[in-house]
């Protein structure tokens, strides 16, 4: 005979006997995540997805927060802005408190005033454009600016390469030219003549005229924007071309599928980032062996900045104590010297963070550490 549940407790009465309905279990803190996981940045949006995917399977290993374990509800903005504002309206109607930009500055840029507006916390792990936090005090950022990220190339090939002659190759795009405005700022500083500047649009994947341009001005160093599927192509036919200036590209081509594209021209490419793959910090030695053995892939840059966009937001719902959007979005703001894959960072009044940058070289097919540059006041983020 079966006993529906209240004749159970009426017999366990009857018995004078204790009985307890088991435990509801708390329900999941859901983290938002949009990223370009279709279209021409689909691998940058793999990366995305899986950095934040390890960081969610750390901290739910660990506990979780506050009991609570994490769990992510993802969406494809395939990098274009018109996707990112519908995107960010479901979210909104998910009832979702914290979201994390796993994308590109043009999709960030819309979407981040959505999330101002309805004052959700906002994290945007790797889009560049000045414009983003800007927002409102919503919004934060865990990597660099453009400008920022161009400043520490220019002391970088200034004073470490002492290169002085400087022909910039920039993409026409928000990524690039903020790139490009923050190493011209301070190129005099550092006795950097920029002899010519180039600029290509994100479908060129033919660069016989910039390549001949080169030739002519006989850089001593060449500094170049992109993504790894632009300046995969752009550094092969440079090489092939017969240009030797050493090169110096950006964050864009801190992936192994720049490798790939460029092979044996990617030898000694030297690029400004936030991953150091060569770091002892154990919040970066466990990320990149994690990552590593969970995905078996090599990590990169794009990976390790949504970890740490996931970690903080993570920190910050435990530090909060709830999940109360006012409280959380406090308790970023109030984050200094918190350690993370991508080092050590500490936000300030725009929600923009202070951290050094590194300079990786690729030896063997594979990314290492070549230099840091950590100057407080060069690299000091924007505070308005």
């Amino acid at each position: 005979m079966s006993l529906t549940l209240p004749r159970l407790l009426l017999a366990a009465a009857a018995l004078g006997a204790p009985f307890a309905l088991p435990a509801a279990a708390a329900p999941n803190i859901r983290i938002g995540l949009h990223a370009p996981l279709t279209g021409f940045a689909a691998a940058d949006g793999k990366s995305a997805l899986q950095g934040a995917e390890l960081a969610v399977a750390q901290v739910n290993a660990a506990g979780g927060v506050n009991g609570r374990k994490l769990e992510l509800v993802v969406e494809d903005d395939q990098a274009r802005a018109d996707q990112a504002v519908p995107l960010a309206n479901k979210f909104l109607g998910s009832g979702l408190k914290v979201v994390i930009s796993g994308s590109y500055s043009a999709p960030t840029r819309a979407a981040a005033t959505v999330f101002q507006k309805a004052r959700i916390p906002y994290i945007s792990a790797y889009a560049l454009h000045p414009d983003i936090t800007r927002a409102g005090n919503y919004v934060f950022r865990t990597s660099f600016t453009g400008e920022v990220q161009g400043k520490a190339a220019a002391k970088f090939i200034g004073t470490i390469l002492a290169k002085k002659k400087v022909t910039l190759i920039t993409l026409n795009n928000d990524f690039g030219q903020s790139l490009a405005a923050g190493f011209r700022s301070v190129a005099g500083q550092f006795g950097l003549q920029i002899v010519n500047e180039y600029s290509y649009a994100i479908g060129d994947r033919q660069f016989g005229s910039i390549v001949a341009s080169v030739k002519r001005d006989d850089p001593a160093v060449l500094y170049i924007s992109g993504y790894f599927f632009t300046g995969g192509p752009l550094v092969t036919q440079l090489r092939g071309g017969g240009v030797t200036a050493p090169i110096v590209g950006t964050e864009g081509f801190d992936t192994y599928e720049f490798i790939a594209i460029a092979k044996d021209a990617a030898e000694g490419v030297m690029i400004t980032t936030s991953l150091d793959r060569d770091s002892t910090s154990p919040p970066a030695r466990r990320f990149i062996d994690e990552y590593e053995s969970r995905y078996r892939t090599p990590a990169n840059m794009v990976a390790a900045s949504t970890h740490t966009a996931v970690t903080v937001a993570a920190e910050a719902l435990r530090r909060a104590g709830t999940d109360d959007p006012a409280k959380v979005r406090s308790a970023i703001a109030a984050m200094r010297d918190f350690d993370v894959s991508t080092g050590r960072i500490a936000f300030n009044e725009l929600g923009e963070i202070r951290k050094a940058a590194q300079i990786q070289i690729i030896r063997g097919a594979a990314f290492h550490h070549y230099a840091t540059i950590d100057d407080p006041v060069l690299l000091a983020p924007p505070t308005r």
